[in-house]
C-alpha cells in the first residue's frame, strides 16, 4: 500500500470524521491542521529513478490518495486537475480515494471520465444511519467503476441491505474510533454488518476495534497498537 498525500489538511473536525487523528497527531508538533496545503510529496506519483522508471512501481500496491485530508475538499478544488492528469498518466496503477464528500465528486471532474476510470475505486464513509442514507444514494448514482463504504468510525447499527442489494458495492470496511475520548463501538454492530454484506455476497472487512470497544456487553479499552490486530483476530472477513 502507497500513501500518497498530495495535500494536509482539514476545515473542521466534525463528527464522524475519519481523519480526525490528524488533528491530534498535528497538536502535537505545533501544526495548524485548519490550513489546507499542498504537500511535498505532490507530484511523487511521477517522480522517475535515474534509469527512466517511476520510483512508485505498480507492485508497491494500491495508492490511497489524500489519507490525511479529504480529495474533494472545497479549498483544493483549483489542484485536483493536476492530480487527476497525474493519475491518468499512471494508468499501471490502483488508485483508492476515501470520502465524507461524495456530493462534490463530479467537481473539477476529468473530460475524459466518461463512466469511471477502471483504476480508480471511490469509498464513501458513513458512520451512522443518517450519513449512510445521505451519501450512499449519491455514490450509487455517480459514473463510478468500483465503490465501496466504510462505516469508520462506526458509531451505530447501520442498515444498508437496501444499497448491497443494487451489486453496485463491492466491498464495506469497518472499524471503531481511535484515541483518548473515542467513541463506542459494538461488536454487534459490525456483525450486523457482516451478515448483511454475506446475504448480499458483498466482501466485508473489519479493519480495526477502536479505543473503546463493546463485545457481549463487556467494555474494553484497547491501545492503538492492539486494534488492528484484535479486528485479524476476530477472523471474521469476507473477501
Amino acid at each position: 500500500m502507497v500513501i500518497w498525500n498530495v495535500w494536509h489538511g482539514c476545515r473542521k473536525k466534525s463528527e464522524g470524521c475519519a481523519n480526525c487523528y490528524m488533528f491530534r497527531r498535528d497538536s502535537q508538533v505545533g501544526v495548524d491542521s485548519s490550513i489546507i496545503k499542498k504537500t511535498g510529496s505532490f507530484y511523487d506519483l511521477t517522480k522517475k529513478k535515474r534509469d527512466g522508471s517511476y520510483k512508485i512501481k505498480a507492485d508497491d500496491g494500491d495508492v490511497y490518495i489524500c489519507m490525511t485530508s479529504d480529495f474533494f475538499i472545497e479549498e483544493a478544488d483549483e489542484w485536483r486537475k493536476e492530480v487527476w492528469d497525474m493519475v491518468r498518466e499512471r494508468q499501471d496503477l490502483s488508485f483508492v480515494i476515501i470520502t465524507k464528500r461524495i456530493e462534490r465528486f463530479e467537481v473539477a471532474l476529468p473530460d475524459d471520465w466518461g463512466n469511471g476510470w477502471e483504476n480508480i475505486t471511490i469509498c464513501a464513509t458513513a458512520e451512522n444511519q443518517k450519513r449512510a442514507d445521505e451519501r450512499i444514494p449519491i455514490l450509487l448514482d455517480l459514473p463510478i467503476k468500483h465503490r465501496h463504504i466504510i462505516h469508520e468510525p462506526m458509531l451505530e447499527k447501520i442498515d444498508i441491505s437496501e444499497y448491497l442489494k443494487t451489486g453496485l458495492i463491492e466491498k464495506v470496511i469497518c472499524g471503531g474510533e481511535s484515541g483518548d475520548n473515542a467513541r463506542e463501538c459494538d461488536y454487534s454492530w459490525i456483525l450486523n454488518t457482516r451478515k448483511q454484506c454475506e446475504d448480499n455476497k458483498v466482501k466485508f472487512y473489519f479493519k480495526q476495534t477502536g479505543a473503546n470497544f463493546t463485545k457481549d456487553n463487556k467494555h474494553y479499552s484497547i491501545k492503538r497498537a492492539d486494534q488492528l490486530k484484535q479486528a485479524k483476530k476476530a477472523n471474521i472477513n469476507l473477501l
